[in-house]
Order: structure tokens, then sequence, then C-alpha cells
């Protein structure tokens, strides 16, 4: 009995369940999974074809009949029924990798404006993907946890969670977020700027993925010491034909900047409506960067100019949120009180 006890949570789970991917945390293994939200769809037959890398692959080069679609928009589920196949696919995965066959135990990860009704949509999709309990965390909680930020303490710390749909702006002491904001300003937006600045400036329609990529490779929010540039294609709006132009550093920069404006603006905002105590708590120890878009040259320069508040970027941004749902599925009794509540009630201490 005891064998098995210890098997059940042998297959224990964390996900970060993004708009833009999904990273996934098994327990005693670490971070084993890190693929794109994206599930390819045979319309004709109703079934998936392809989940993760192999769907985000098929973006714009799928037959008529095939649909590669993301199945959560800025944060949420917008297709309940794919974001299950997408959850049930990686948890299979995480069950080959850790060879254990028992229905595990699963921590998620949600934005932090996440309503009730979202919330059930997810804890049911982990639900019929085989999780045999559910528990659910805020992402900006979760990140504060995935790097050590002292969440439990009697103290203030801030943190700032740039995703692919949305931004978790979050002020959190005692287990609880004490004050917060969620953006729709985040990745896909970042990406949505730089498709619209090269269609007005250079007369050129490109692609997400190009835009993606050019944002990777020399976008900046402020000034770097080198310039840097891009060569992009995509359609010209005047011909029709395909046409390479060079983009700057400074043309990405100038179609991020109302976007980033308004991440200031909002962090202000969070600023201004924190406790005193708790803004001094900020003061001392500065406000974190974790997510994707915290990678972006020089966002944390920004910010720290704007607010006159120490700005800086966490080791590995990418995957503070899961290996913080690792470390509250490895140590679940510590952490009972950041989750949000649910309806299958938690077993005793």
């Amino acid at each position: 009995m005891l064998k098995r006890f210890y098997g059940m949570l042998g297959s224990d789970i964390g996900i970060d369940l993004g708009t833009a991917n999904t990273l996934v945390y098994l327990r005693d293994h670490g971070i084993i999974i890190d693929e794109p939200s994206v599930v390819a769809v045979n319309q004709k037959t109703n079934r998936v074809v392809a989940v993760g890398t192999e769907a985000k692959q098929m973006l714009g080069r799928t037959p008529g009949h095939i649909v590669a679609v993301r199945p959560l928009v800025d944060g949420v589920i917008s297709d309940f029924e794919v974001t299950e196949e997408m959850i049930a696919h990686f948890i299979n995965k995480s069950k080959k990798l850790s060879k254990k066959q028992g229905r595990p135990r699963v921590v998620i990860g949600v934005p932090s404006s996440i309503t009730n009704v979202e919330t059930r949509a997810v804890r049911d999709a982990a639900v019929n993907a085989g999780a045999r309990e559910v528990f659910i965390v805020e992402e900006p909680m979760a990140a504060a946890i995935g790097i050590r930020l002292p969440v439990n303490d009697p103290v203030g710390s801030m943190i700032i969670d740039i995703g692919g749909g949305t931004t978790d702006i979050a002020v959190i002491s005692l287990s609880g977020i004490v004050n917060s904001k969620n953006l729709k300003i985040a990745g896909d937006r970042f990406n949505s700027d730089i498709i619209s600045y090269i269609r007005d400036e250079f007369k050129i329609l490109i692609g997400e993925r190009t835009a993606e990529n050019v944002k990777i490779a020399i976008g900046s929010a402020a000034k770097p010491k080198e310039s840097r540039e891009a060569a992009i294609r995509g359609r010209d709006l005047l011909t029709g034909l395909p046409r390479e132009v060079i983009v700057t550093d400074s043309d990405i920069r100038e179609a991020l900047a109302p976007s980033i404006q308004v991440l200031v603006e909002s962090t202000k905002e969070v600023l201004e409506t924190t406790p005193p105590e708790i803004l001094s708590d900020v003061m001392n120890r500065g406000i974190v960067l974790v997510g994707g878009g915290a990678l972006i040259h020089g966002i944390d320069e920004v910010l720290a100019q704007a607010i006159k508040i120490p700005v800086t970027v966490s080791d590995d941004p990418l995957t503070a949120v899961a290996r913080g749902t690792g470390i509250v599925i490895e140590n679940i009794d510590d952490f009972r009180e950041v989750l949000i509540e649910h309806d299958n009630e938690l077993p005793p201490r």
C-alpha cells in the first residue's frame, strides 16, 4: 500500500498553461515539456492531427481542411474541447516519461483576473484529460514561488509576469495577492504592434511567426549600446509580390513604444493603490520581471526610470511559473493558502 502511495505521488505534475507555450513540471524530474500551445485539427474528421511543436510548424502551412489553432486566448480557454485534448496530450506524455500510470495530481497556473467560470473550465478540462485532483494557482503567485520570493512571509513583494496573452502585475504578501492588475498587453500584442508598424511604414504584410522572430532577434524597449538590424520578408501590399526589407532595432522600439507605455502606466496604477507599508517593502526589495516579455532588451530599464524603483529580470524568466507549480505540487501542505479554492475539499493535512 505504501509503495502504491509513493507511486501515485511520483506522477504529480505542474502545468503552466500559457497562451503561447505550455510548460510541464514532473515531480522529481523538473520541467520535461516546453511546447507551443497550438493544436492542429482536421475539420473533415473533427480529430486532432498534432499538438505542440509539431502543430506550430503547421501554422500558415496547412491545407484548407486542417486548421492550426490556439485554444487559449488572452490566458483563458476559448475552445474547451481542443484545450482538453491538448492537456490530455501533455499529461500522457508526462506519464510516459515518468513511467507512472496512475492518474496524477495536477497544479495549473492561471491569470490573476480569471473568473469562476473560467477557473471551472480549466479544472474540468484537466479532470476530463485524466487528472486525479486539480489545484489552481494564480500565475503571478506561481512565478513568485518559482523564483523563491518569500510569499508566505509578512513582507511585500512585487512581480510582473509578461506572458504571451496577458501581463500580470501583482503585489504579494502573506500567501495572498494584495493588489493586482491584468493586462491584454503582452507577447501577442507586441507581435501585432510589429505587424501593424511594418504594414504602415514599409507597406509589407508579414505573418505572426515573422513578427515573433524579429521581436526576439532585435526587439528592445531602450536603446541598446550597438544598433541591430534584421531582414524580413513579406508580401508587398502594392504589387502583391514578395519583398525583403531591412528593419532596425529603432523601428521595432517605435512599434512597441505605445504598448510598453501602457505597461508602465498600469504598473504605476498598482503602486498607487498599494498599502503604504507594503509599498515601502517593494521600494526596498524592488520589482522582479518574469515571462517571455521580460527578455525584451531594456524593458527593466524603462520601468525603473519611470517608477523610480529598482527593477530586475529573474533568472530563466520563461520557466518561473512552471517551476512554481512544481514547488507547489511537491510541497502542497506548505502552499495551501496560495491556491484558489475549489469544489472538492482538499484532503486533511
